[in-house]
Formats: structure tokens, C-alpha cells, sequence
């Protein structure tokens, strides 16, 4: 009976936090950036893949986490744009009649940077600018249901200037009967600042995303299909709404169709399943492609791929994916199960 409370109270959090945001400039951007090569490859935003063994999958969806996970330890690296790294690191634990847990660690080293005066003269000095969150996640089932949360305090150090915040991701999942079929409702980045980057700064709001998805394990085919849905708390992803001082004459894009604007909302992935211990993956993300093109050369821009590979306790996935004509991302995600049996 209490785990119907736990539920009630969950879709409110959920709904109340779906209606607290609006739009505007965000703060804690690295919180978007996905550290798992898998998610990586399925186009950079999954939440409905029902694995479990993947710890990843709590990072996009604390519903995920299953008592499967225990005792794996999950270790990220992304080499990003320029000398940008980031990363990620999970340890999984299971308590009978409590639920699971798991502790994690995100972070976004932006490098080295040289000082300089506001007229552009160097001082000699050098500076270092990095962002962190720490990830404590919990979930729990009811039946078919699967739900989770995770808490997520940050610290983000540009220089001397350094900010406070905390957020939470709440999340629920439900698979059909036949288990070939899995939905899911996430809501990520749920919080505030707590601390601005200087004394009597303004609060900037943090990235909340609402996202919807569903993936499905074909029966008579080894391979599975994913849909994500993401931003649904916010329509209008491509025509940029004309600022206060703007001028009423500036040249905006012409307004996208209906179509287009549902594209932008969606995120496609594939799975193939040759065997047990070896995966290829593709993704698609429209919305990704449309920001960061050429007009003239779209290049492979919004597409993304790679595999994994399972060798008894270890199993390591990578992917490629280019954000820009300028570069592209490599990201490796490595996975030790510590169980005495597996």
C-alpha cells in the first residue's frame, strides 16, 4: 500500500516540475551531455532501453537501475571537441526490501586557458574552468512498474568564479507483459542554482527535459528499436523567439513545419544482436543535425554509431559521433562486473 503512495507522490513531483520551468537561458549546460558510449551511439538521448546489466542507463533514467547492477563498476571517458574530456564514473548496491542504489560522478574538464585583460593583453597567468555533479540514485519496482530518482548536487569553477546548484531526475518505466516492449517517462534536471558565479549575480535556470520513449525487441529478429522523445516541456526547438531589445527587422528563419517540428522532438536508434557478446549500433538525432549543419555540407552530422563487446567480467562499448564538420567525439564506456558469480 505505501508503494502507491510512493507513486502518487512521484507523478506530482513530476507534473509540478513539468509546470515550474520556462524557457530562457540555462546554466549547468554538461548536465545534457551523455557520457555513455551506448545511449552515444543510439543518437545521444535514450530513455525507454531495458538492460539489466547496463549501468548506464540510470544516467538517462534512475528507473533503470536494476538489482542486476550490484557490485558492477561502470568507468566513461569522452574525448570531446577540442581539449574538452569528460566523464563518468557508477558503483551499484542492492538492499532486499529497501531497493537500489547507486553513487556516480560526473564531470567536464574544460582545460587550460591563458589570462588576459579586458583589451585583450595576456597577464602571464593561467587558469583552469571544470564542472561536476554527483549522481545518488534510487529505484524500486511495483510489478510491471519500475520507478527511480536520483539526486544530483554541482559545482561548476570557471576561474575564481564558482557556482552551487542541485537538481534531481525522476523517472518511471513499465514493460508489457511479453517483456519485447518497454515505455518510459523521465524528468531531468529538475532544481536551481543555489549559489550565482558572483555576489548579487541573477539565478539562471538549469536544463530541464521532459522525455518520453519506447523501445522494442523485435521477436523474430535480433534487434531492437528505439524512440525517444525529448524536450517536451518546450514546443518550438527551431524558430528563436525575438528578444526584447531585438530589432523588429533582424532576419529570423522561416517557421518550420509541423513535420520538422515533431523531428526535432525525436531521437531514432538501432540494435543489432549478431550474438550474445558483440552489438552494432546506429542512431539519428534531427535536432542535432539541423543546429550544427552546413547548408551547403551536412555531411554525417546527427548521425552516430559504434558497438560493444562482452569478454566474461568486462564489457566495453564505443561510439563515434559527429557533432560539427569541425570534429567529431569518440566515447569509450567500460563495465566490470565484481559479483564472486555472473
Amino acid at each position: 500500500m505505501k508503494q502507491k503512495y510512493y507513486l502518487l507522490l512521484f507523478f506530482s513531483l513530476t507534473m509540478f516540475a513539468a509546470k515550474a520551468q520556462i524557457g530562457g537561458e540555462f546554466t549547468y549546460q554538461f548536465l545534457e551531455l551523455t557520457n555513455s558510449a551506448r545511449i552515444a551511439a543510439l543518437g545521444g538521448s535514450q530513455s525507454a532501453l531495458s538492460d539489466s546489466t547496463d549501468l548506464n542507463l540510470p544516467y538517462h533514467n534512475p528507473a533503470s537501475l536494476h538489482q542486476s547492477m550490484e557490485k558492477r563498476v561502470l568507468v566513461n571517458y569522452v574525448n570531446y571537441l577540442s581539449d574538452i574530456n569528460y566523464g563518468y564514473a557508477s558503483y551499484a548496491k542492492s538492499f532486499d526490501n529497501i531497493g537500489n542504489f547507486a553513487l556516480g560522478m560526473h564531470y567536464i574538464n574544460y582545460g587550460e586557458f591563458k589570462e588576459a585583460t579586458e583589451e585583450g593583453n595576456l597577464t602571464g597567468n593561467n587558469f583552469k574552468a571544470a564542472e561536476y555533479s554527483f549522481h545518488i540514485i534510487y529505484s524500486n519496482s511495483y510489478k510491471r512498474l519500475k520507478y527511480g530518482a536520483t539526486l544530483k548536487p554541482i559545482l561548476s569553477s570557471f576561474e575564481s568564479y564558482q557556482s552551487f546548484g542541485i537538481a534531481a531526475d525522476l523517472g518511471v518505466s513499465f514493460a508489457s507483459k511479453d517483456k519485447y516492449t518497454n515505455v518510459s517517462l523521465v524528468g531531468r534536471n529538475i532544481g536551481s542554482q543555489i549559489t550565482t558565479y558572483y555576489n548579487s549575480g541573477e539565478y539562471e535556470q538549469i536544463p530541464f527535459n521532459l522525455q518520453a520513449g519506447i523501445t522494442r525487441r523485435l521477436k523474430h529478429a535480433p534487434i531492437n528499436l528505439a524512440l525517444n522523445m525529448q524536450y517536451l516541456n518546450r514546443w518550438d526547438l527551431g524558430n528563436p523567439e525575438p528578444g526584447e531589445n531585438d530589432d523588429e527587422n533582424e532576419f529570423y528563419p522561416k517557421e518550420e513545419s509541423f513535420g520538422k517540428q515533431i523531428m526535432r522532438h525525436m531521437v531514432l536508434g538501432v540494435e543489432i544482436l549478431p550474438s550474445e557478446n558483440f552489438i552494432l549500433r546506429v542512431g539519428y538525432n534531427y535536432q542535432r543535425r539541423q543546429e550544427l549543419k552546413f547548408n551547403d555540407r551536412a555531411g554525417l552530422v546527427g548521425i552516430s554509431g559504434g558497438f560493444g563487446v562482452k569478454i566474461k567480467r568486462f564489457h566495453l562499448d564505443y561510439a563515434i559521433s559527429q557533432y560539427h564538420l569541425a570534429g567529431t567525439s569518440n566515447l569509450f564506456s567500460l563495465t566490470i562486473n565484481l559479483n564472486n558469480t555472473f
